[in-house]
């Protein structure tokens, strides 16, 4: 894979590093919010009950993690927001998350395959984040590893039953796999923010976490009776930096109307 890590020129000063860290939480918590209002699309529209109600679970679990973020990103941004502020009044440049989660959910096949994707590098994340000098992201990581380790163990269970199944069920696995690989590069390349991060001791090295994604992914993928495609073809980027599909917008005008509409509501 590319490296493309950009380290800051000059030492920063304790205000750019408190704004370089707030952006790094806010876009953790921006990947969960905005994975949680996908995956809630699937309500009521499961292929089996129990798996509705799975999948309604793991975007609970989601919006949960994202209000822990977000809570804290907006306590490092000076207290002039909060969560809900976070959530619901920001346009779509202003947000940081992965360009694979704003994906549409597809069918069935393509919405494991992008969790599966998603839950291997976020239980690696969280993994390293439970190290971080930073005790809030330290504390907001390990609460949430418990929840992702049950995901990962679901959507890896699903890869392997659903592509080692029927000849249907692997053809589209497969071709969800082939779909959506090109947006999994994003995880690993690090900008400016998560250089910064790193160097404080706030975040991991995402090239360590890679290797460790490779290595899980292929094993699950060659259990599922499927092909990983190549590691270092070309992949999308720009999510994190706020250059986003043209499905993020219409994601946020469902999420966001009725806080748009009636401002200040509430329940």
């Amino acid at each position: 894979m590319e490296n493309t890590t950009m380290t800051p020129s000059t030492p920063m000063t304790p205000a750019e590093l408190q704004t370089q860290r707030a952006t790094y939480v806010r876009r953790l918590g921006d990947n969960t919010l905005i994975l949680s209002q996908r995956l809630s699309e699937w309500c009521g529209k499961g292929p089996a009950m129990e798996e509705d109600m799975a999948l309604t679970n793991v975007a609970l679990d989601l919006i949960g993690q994202a209000r822990l973020w977000l809570g804290y990103a907006a306590e490092l941004e000076g207290g002039t927001s909060d969560e809900d502020k976070l959530a619901f009044l920001r346009d779509a440049p202003q947000f940081g998350n992965l360009l694979l989660i704003e994906l549409p959910n597809g069918n069935y096949g393509d919405t494991i395959a992008r969790q599966f994707f998603f839950d291997s590098w976020h239980y690696y994340l969280l993994l390293e984040l439970c190290k971080s000098n930073d005790t809030r992201i330290a504390d907001i990581a390990e609460k949430s590893l418990k929840e992702v380790t049950y995901h990962l163990r679901r959507s890896g269970d699903l890869m392997v039953r659903l592509g080692d199944g029927t000849e249907l069920s692997h053809r589209m696995m497969q071709t969800a796999i082939d779909k959506i690989w090109m947006y999994t590069g994003e995880m690993f390349r690090p900008d400016a923010i998560d250089s910064a991060m790193q160097e404080c001791g706030a975040a991991p090295d995402l090239s360590k976490l890679h290797a460790l994604w490779v290595s899980h992914v292929q094993e699950i993928l060659s259990e599922a009776t499927l092909t990983m495609p190549a590691v270092d073809a070309w992949m999308q980027k720009g999510g994190k930096q706020g250059q986003h599909t043209e499905h993020l917008g219409y994601l946020l005008a469902e999420m966001q109307f009725l806080q748009r509409a009636y401002p200040d509501s509430k329940w």
